[in-house]
């Protein structure tokens, strides 16, 4: 596309340069910037551009350009908006995705900018109408209607009882209190994501400063806070149901219909199917989908040509009894996932590179007048070596799948893996608070499928031993990730295989056997990044396997030879040394270089022949995508989540994270039990399926993660608060807590786990399964001249003190209340228990106990001494701060008050079965510190930080006051 900068606002000259947002209002058809400040603040009779830059992790910048529509804006500005958007493209090189948005009617990309919604006010430059001061109105009582598990679609409705519904979640806003009405058809998703909304008006327009009620619909007057929301309607009474003529019915979509422009005439394109050659580059058309309205630009029409089709699109879906469309506009070589979809051909195709000339251009123009084009320029991809995001210090076994059964194998043969074989792995290693655990099944090339299934079983056994607290990971041979290699660190893998069924399956196929044997003819290509991931992979012993990219190691019989390649580094030569330590121990090598090989290195490998030279590539890691998934029946359906964050991840819901070369398959703690089962099946699903077009191999790894027990290496991808990942209740009641007490409830750090087990064997390997920095001896290893680089990467690998596999004792901790001088608690000598624990009153300080032991507080129990100025009543307030973080059980001492624990059923004000003789005025601490967390939403220690009028406030809600 030919541009002048005399066809683009100058207001956009220099915008997308840096990721963010930026947005213009039209002012007298005129783009505006917005303040920052401003932000999300919308008016409805105001017409807007947002400019989403993002930074990819190729090192580009995607831009996605919308125009927003109010309710009142005018014919006129709304087609300026239109053409200022086609500009605002063309400032930044004829690349970005436009979106037409329409005020209740906004996509959820739009929405998800302007978390957790937006609320538009009355007013507006061309309607006349004066902009509304947001928090310095008159407070009126207003009635919102919220849609949305993902993002929120709120919009305000007429504050009477007939625009309440069963569907929807409704918000009340009078000038004290914030109702939610949820309707009784509603689901928890939709009443969490309205909570959010909920929050924000409370920030918004009453300062943080208000009470909040959660109003459940069918609750009667009996319920104080529904006798109240139901008084602002003039009392309660039930809400009609839907006659059956007003429900809607699912409408098939009609099919997409192709339009050419040609001189500003819209011209319907008859063909049986829609296929990318349709499509000219020197022409835009318009492919009409319902409810959605694609226009698409060639690369080589005019400025002018792309502000027509813009134009016929909005006249288009103006028409009469026409649905709300959306208008997306792509351009040629930078389409949508969504706008290639509509086609049945659409060829896989490369980026095309002559638009970056175009972005080039453009960026020249805006040099020569003064402008900064940094983020104009085209990009470099980051270059950057992959992290496994897992700690490598911890404690591996390895079983191969023998028929139904698994035999496991020895310290020296770990990581030695024949392509004919499966194979169960379990890894466990220190995480933040607990041991971590990651289960997975490795399929070698031509292992049989009954193994596989075998292996599926019985590691699904080994996860349901470990509580279904374990990473999960299905990987296949050629496409390891990164955290593989990096716990197994020196990885071979060998032709053939050992398994009885495997060898059974070659005998009843008259399939010769091409193990490798210690005799046989063997080629292994090496590779990876440092001592700490290398890989010897056995190839066909002939000379087109080789790679000037590689090294190899060649051995026959008792000959054995390393043949490096023109392109590699002495660091690669080294790891081909370092594995020809594990393959051929003992045995001095012939050394080879490209170029100069002897006549019987060729001889042994049939004759020279070409060869490439490109290093195996991996797929680099692209931008995550995040989508919500339903399975019923076999099929999945998936809802993409934009610009995700922690708190997407609700626990009703699986998810699945879609990172190109690892899928993630996240499954929420109250998920049903038999779709949790399905969490390797959905990702299966979802890559048979090719929702983004990528083309990903069937074979791509999956990792399974449970909540609250999410390894590093998918955290990474979010802002992560360990505290939300051990919340307990459903989504609403989560947020609920959150939003009435305005702190975030948290769950005491669970204490390091003792490693299960499983089969009647410790998932504990033996003393010689703990050190596996390598499978041979370090003194065996040859003396050769090592590159200085070499040796500083490899330093930490050969250090044996470099894996610290103890696990530490239980810590018990006293906490002693500051008003409590450690001198005034006399303590008598009793038990070697009790002395143990009374010394940590005396010096503050963290004891390290045997778990074993337990401190009865009946007998011998420490009585610390009153001063006369102190009456009983308050030193026993004082003593509820001395606790001891320690387990505790049913019926059992909880404190150093001896108090019995009870469950909250029995302990509530209108109990069926009340406890009788206990401190009516003190009824929440003889809940557990499990039942109290999961109702308070806090510990009891937190608890009793909080003011006493806001303590016994929470109390009376929960009826123990």
């Amino acid at each position: 596309m030919a541009v002048s900068m005399r066809d683009v606002d100058s207001t956009f000259h220099g915008a997308g340069q840096k990721p963010g947002l930026e947005i213009w209002r039209i002012e007298n058809f005129q783009p505006v910037p917005v303040p920052k400040s401003s932000f999300g603040k919308f008016f409805t009779g105001d017409t807007y551009l947002i400019l989403k830059t993002t930074a990819q992790k190729n090192g580009a910048l995607r831009h996605d350009i919308h125009y927003w529509l109010g309710k009142d804006t005018t014919l006129d500005e709304s087609g300026t908006a239109a053409i200022k958007t086609v500009e605002l493209d063309a400032a930044l090189g004829g690349r970005a995705v436009q979106y037409r948005e329409v005020q209740g009617h906004e996509t959820e990309m739009f929405l998800s900018y302007f978390k957790p919604c937006i609320i538009p006010q009355l007013g507006g430059v061309a309607s006349g109408f004066k902009h509304a001061e947001v928090n310095k109105h008159e407070h009126q009582t207003r009635l919102f209607v919220c849609k949305g598990k993902h993002v929120v679609h709120v919009k305000e409705v007429s504050f009477t009882r007939t625009s309440l519904n069963h569907d929807d979640v409704f918000i009340l806003d009078t000038d004290a209190k914030i109702f939610q009405f949820n309707g009784s058809n509603s689901s928890i998703q939709e009443r969490a994501k309205a909570l959010e909304v909920v929050q924000y008006i409370k920030d918004t327009y009453h300062d943080g400063k208000c009470e909040v009620a959660a109003v459940e619909d069918g609750k009667l007057m009996a319920d104080a806070e529904a006798g109240e929301f139901w008084g602002y309607f003039g009392g309660f009474a039930p809400l009609p149901r839907k006659a059956a003529s007003e429900i809607i019915k699912h409408v098939e979509p009609s099919p997409a219909k192709l339009f050419c422009l040609n001189k500003g005439q819209l011209k319907v394109i008859e063909a049986d199917k829609l296929t990318r050659k349709l499509l000219d580059t020197y022409k835009c058309y318009l492919l009409d989908c319902g409810v959605e309205v694609f226009v698409w630009m060639g690369r080589n029409t005019i400025l002018e040509e792309r502000k027509a089709a813009s134009s016929a699109a909005e006249e288009l879906i103006r028409g009469p009894s026409r649905p709300k469309a959306h208008i997306i506009r792509v351009i040629e070589g930078f389409e949508t996932v969504m706008f290639r979809s509509k086609f049945d051909i659409w060829p896989q195709t490369a980026e095309v590179g002559i638009s970056d000339d175009a972005r080039g251009k453009v960026a020249a123009l805006l040099k020569r007048q003064g402008f900064n084009v940094k983020g104009l320029t085209k990009a470099t991809p980051a270059k950057e070596e992959p992290q496994s995001y897992i700690d490598c210090t911890g404690n591996l076994q390895v079983w191969r799948v023998n028929g139904k059964g698994k035999t496991l194998l020895p310290t020296p043969d770990l990581s030695k893996f024949y392509s004919g074989d499966c194979y169960i792995f379990q890894y466990s290693y220190p995480g933040e608070d607990k041991e971590e655990h990651l289960v997975g099944t490795w399929f070698g090339k031509k292992s049989i499928e009954e193994e596989r299934t075998s292996a599926i079983f019985l590691a699904g056994k080994m996860v349901e031993s470990l509580k279904f607290q374990a990473v999960q990971a299905r990987i296949y041979e050629g496409k390891e990730p990164v955290q593989f290699f990096s716990i197994f660190q020196s990885f071979i893998v060998f032709k053939g295989g050992l398994s009885s069924g495997y060898i059974n399956f070659l005998k009843e196929n008259g399939i010769v056997d091409d193990t490798y044997s210690e005799d046989s003819l063997a080629l292994f290509r090496v590779q990876g990044s440092g001592p700490d991931n290398m890989q010897a992979i056995q190839v066909e012993p002939v000379a087109s396997s080789l790679n000037s990219s590689y090294c190899y190691i060649l051995h026959s019989g008792s000959s054995v030879f390393t043949w490096s390649g023109t392109l590699t580094t002495p660091e690669d030569q080294e790891l081909a040394e370092r594995q020809l330590d594990v393959i051929k121990p003992n045995i001095q090598s012939r050394q080879q270089k490209e170029g100069t090989e002897s006549e019987l290195f060729w001889s042994l490998l049939g004759g020279k022949s070409e060869y490439p030279s490109q290093k195996v590539s991996k797929e680099p890691e692209y931008d995550p995508h995040l989508f919500s998934c339903t399975f019923l029946k076999g099929n999945l359906k998936v809802t993409e989540v934009f610009h995700f964050t922690q708190d997407d991840l609700m626990t009703e819901d699986i998810f699945i994270l879609d990172c190109q070369t690892d899928i993630f398959v996240w499954v929420g703690q109250n998920v049903d039990s038999k779709n949790k089962l399905q969490a390797f099946k959905i990702g299966e699903k979802y890559l048979e399926c090719d929702f983004l077009l990528e083309k990903l191999p069937r074979e791509t790894p999956i990792f399974v993660v449970m909540e609250g027990s999410e390894p590093q290496f998918f955290t990474r991808f979010f802002i992560w608060d360990s505290a939300k990942a051990t919340m307990h209740g459903n989504s609403f009641q989560r947020k609920l807590a959150i939003v009435k007490n305005g702190v975030t409830p948290t769950s005491d750090k669970p204490k390091r786990r003792a490693p299960a087990s499983y089969g009647g064997r410790s998932s504990v390997p033996d003393k010689s399964q703990r050190s596996r920095s390598m499978s041979f001896s370090p003194d065996r290893v040859r003396v050769r001249g090592r590159s200085p680089a070499f040796n500083a990467l490899a330093a930490n690998f050969e250090n044996p003190n470099a894996r610290n596999l103890s696990t530490p004792p239980p810590v018990v901790r006293k906490i002693i209340p500051k008003s409590i001088s450690p001198d005034s608690i006399k303590v008598a000598p009793k038990s070697s228990a009790i002395a143990a624990l009374s010394a940590s009153f005396e010096q503050p300080k963290v004891v390290i106990m045997p778990k074993s032991i337990r401190v009865s507080p009946e007998v011998n129990k420490p009585k610390p001494a009153v001063s006369a100025k102190e009456t009983p009543t308050s030193m026993s307030t004082r003593i509820e701060g001395l606790t001891i973080q320690e387990d505790t059980k049913e019926n059992e001492a909880e404190d150093e008050e001896g108090l019995i624990i009870f469950p909250y059923e029995r302990l509530k004000v209108k109990s069926t079965n009340p406890v009788t003789g206990i401190d009516v005025t003190k009824r929440e601490t003889y809940l557990s510190s499990a039942e109290f967390r999961e109702k308070f939403g806090i510990t009891k220690e937190n608890f009793y930080k909080l003011p006493k009028w806001r303590q016994n406030k929470l109390k009376l809600t929960l009826q123990l006051f």
